[in-house]
């Protein structure tokens, strides 16, 4: 509320799903999701010339963008905006909660902590586990969220907005159904 009693403009994601008590469980990716209030999800790219701004822009804006990988969708943010639109109108019906708060479950869950890299030791090279920073635990949950949803998408009757929708859903409860999820198990296997 302001100063004079009457209560200031709140921003909801596509005018619906609001960002209001939305929490991260994980304590190490707290910092990197940014929930901050947001209207319409495009910042214009404003966050690309500075060192790790990418994780001041709001989470939803940053699925659209990798749902705009190279393809068929490759740099058409108004068609990748209305399928992660349309995937959220789903995650609401078929779960009844914020689709927001879904979609932060599903990047916690969905978000690797290990991975395995060579180190070169006396010409003999090791593999060897290391932990993944949180900002690139975050872009490796959002590539496999989007990589699981065009895998199911192509070549299927199943819609690309059907598929993300069931990606996310799964990824929240994590599921074993769920791309993403399948390659953050088999990452920290093999960590």
């Amino acid at each position: 509320m302001s100063k004079d009693g009457k209560k200031g403009v709140e921003f909801k994601v596509f005018d619906k799903w609001s960002l209001e008590g939305i929490e991260v469980q994980d304590a190490g990716l707290k910092r990197y999701i940014s929930l901050k209030p947001i209207q319409n999800p495009h910042s214009g790219g404003r966050h690309e010339h500075h060192r790790f701004m990418k994780s001041n822009v709001n989470i939803v804006e940053r699925l659209i963008n990798n749902m705009m990988r190279p393809g068929k969708s490759g740099g058409k943010k108004a068609k990748a905006t209305s399928i992660v639109k349309n995937a959220f109108e789903i995650i609401h019906l078929k779960t009844k909660k914020n689709p927001v708060e879904i979609l932060v479950q599903a990047i916690t869950n969905s978000s690797p902590c290990e991975d395995v890299t060579r180190v070169a030791y006396g010409g003999v090279v090791y593999p060897v586990s290391v932990d993944i920073a949180p900002q690139r635990r975050i872009d490796l949950a959002l590539r496999h969220l989007s990589d699981g949803t065009r895998k199911t998408a192509f070549s299927n009757p199943k819609t690309v907005d059907e598929a993300l929708a069931d990606e996310i859903i799964y990824a929240a409860s994590r599921d074993a159904k769920s791309f993403a999820v399948k390659k953050r198990d088999e990452m920290e296997r093999v960590a």
